[in-house]
């Protein structure tokens, strides 16, 4: 038996779904947000009818309500649950906004019955579609991935077939993304579904070895190439024969160092420091970045020869706060691995804590949230992680806001010029941040011309770039 549960003030709404679905499904009416979500927790719906205004906030931001916020909630109980949108005619395009947030779909009032059940039946074709994709996709991953591999991500899914598509092949991979994001865990797990998994992955974090070493580290060195060389060493490159080489923080090394890194994707050969023997190379490399390589070689500070033999296949990882909607799956994997490696049974997370990682900016990214739930799963004391066992900074994300800067020695023309910058600032960087640095929308929610949008991005030395 299927539950559905209906949400609305409008009773006569409430009665017409519950009737066209009552033969099939088992419906619950609730008439409020409150009890709603009370309803919600005690039971798992498949599908929750709820009206616009139960899911759209209290308050407007830029504008606009963010949808996402007033959705999380249903996705933190139950994160395959199924929201269709209720909404008055004159109210379309805010539900629009609530199905690009991630509602399933929207009706109108007065709800017509066909309508229901075409919406119905839509989102359970839809279901076994997926379940069918889903079954197709996990016959490729290897059941020791399969818990990475989950995501209720849009762009996440995309990065995922990227994976699926480029692993069986020796094609270079470029990782893109900001620290933390998990690209070491994607480059394993292309490494991990490739005709090179029986062989070598070795990683590199370019970034931590000094410039003096990297050629050593990575091509290897001859007995008496340099002060300190009293015996040949192997690089990482000849470890790593057959198999595949992960250089992250490729944007680090240094020139000399790009030129043999570049006659490696060349030529498929090498020489040891110090050394004339030209070795052959055998390897799948795969490169990751959490600065803009094109930029730097754009600069003239990383090789554009080698930039270009190094994009073949560009795969970009998204941040955490772009893909919140995985914040409940990814806790559930680090409860897991956690209660292996501490011996200890912690169930769940509190819900004030999900709310707060629901609207946390996390620049530390999945790693963060993984040192945050491991310095909890420490603390704590009972079967769930309460707020207690978290940083008080996580539940007062609003107050890590910079204030507006001010000097008592300033005109107040200038103070209140100084605060008007800082809000315009601060407003453009979030409203470009919630289109994803799409100019046009941009422009148009903030009722400016784009043009107008370039002239004070330009004032406040922001780029488009920092927000895709």
């Amino acid at each position: 038996m299927r539950y559905v549960l209906v949400a609305s003030k409008d009773g006569a709404a409430r009665d017409v779904i519950r009737r066209r679905l009552r033969e099939e499904c088992e419906v619950d009416v609730a008439s409020d947000g409150t009890s709603c979500l009370e309803m919600f927790r005690k039971r798992r719906y498949e599908l929750v009818f709820v009206d616009l205004e139960f899911v759209s906030g209290t308050t407007p931001e830029h504008g606009h309500y963010d949808f996402r916020k007033g959705l999380q909630p249903f996705w933190h109980i139950f994160p395959a649950a199924e929201v269709i949108v209720l909404t008055p005619q004159e109210q379309i395009r805010e539900a629009v906004k609530a199905v690009k947030a991630g509602a399933s779909n929207y009706l109108t009032y007065p709800i017509n019955p066909h309508e229901v059940k075409y919406v119905t039946e839509s989102i359970y074709e839809s279901i076994k579609i997926e379940s069918e994709l889903d079954y197709l996709r996990e016959r490729f991953w290897r059941s020791e991935s399969l818990a990475m591999v989950r995501t209720k991500s849009p762009r996440m899914k995309k990065v995922f077939e990227k994976v699926r598509s480029v692993a069986p092949t020796r094609t270079t991979v470029l990782l893109t993304g900001e620290t933390g994001t998990g690209k070491g865990e994607i480059a394993k797990l292309i490494h991990r579904h490739s005709s090179r998994s029986d062989r070598q992955f070795i990683s590199v974090h370019c970034g931590a070895i000094p410039d003096t070493l990297i050629e050593s580290e990575l091509f290897g060195h001859e007995k008496g190439a340099f002060t300190g060389a009293v015996r040949r060493k192997l690089g990482k490159f000849e470890i790593a024969e057959g198999g595949t080489i992960f250089l992250d923080e490729i944007g680090t090394i240094t020139p000399s160092a790009q030129i043999k890194l570049l006659h490696i994707l060349q030529d498929r050969t090498f020489q040891r420091v110090g050394g004339e023997e030209i070795l052959e190379s055998d390897l799948r490399i795969i490169a990751a970045s959490n600065i803009d390589l094109k930029e730097m070689s754009d600069d003239g500070l990383f090789r554009k020869d080698l930039y270009y033999r190094l994009d073949v296949f560009p795969i970009e990882v998204p941040p955490l706060r772009d893909r919140t909607e995985d914040i409940p799956l990814l806790v559930e994997v680090f409860l897991r691995r956690f209660g292996k490696f501490h011996g200890k049974e912690v169930r769940d997370v509190h819900s004030q804590v999900m709310e707060a990682f629901a609207s946390y900016s996390w620049p530390g990214n999945i790693r963060e949230l993984e040192n945050l739930i491991e310095r909890a799963f420490i603390l704590e004391n009972s079967s769930i992680l309460t707020p207690e066992s978290f940083p008080s900074e996580l539940f007062a994300s609003d107050a890590r806001r910079a204030p507006v800067p001010f000097d008592s020695s300033l005109t107040l023309a200038q103070v209140r010029r100084r605060g008007i910058e800082h809000v315009e600032r601060q407003y453009l960087r979030e409203l470009l941040a919630s289109n994803r640095g799409r100019i046009k929308e941009s422009a148009t929610v903030a009722g400016i011309t784009t043009r107008q949008l370039h002239k004070l991005m330009t004032r406040y030395g922001i780029r488009k770039e920092e927000f895709k």
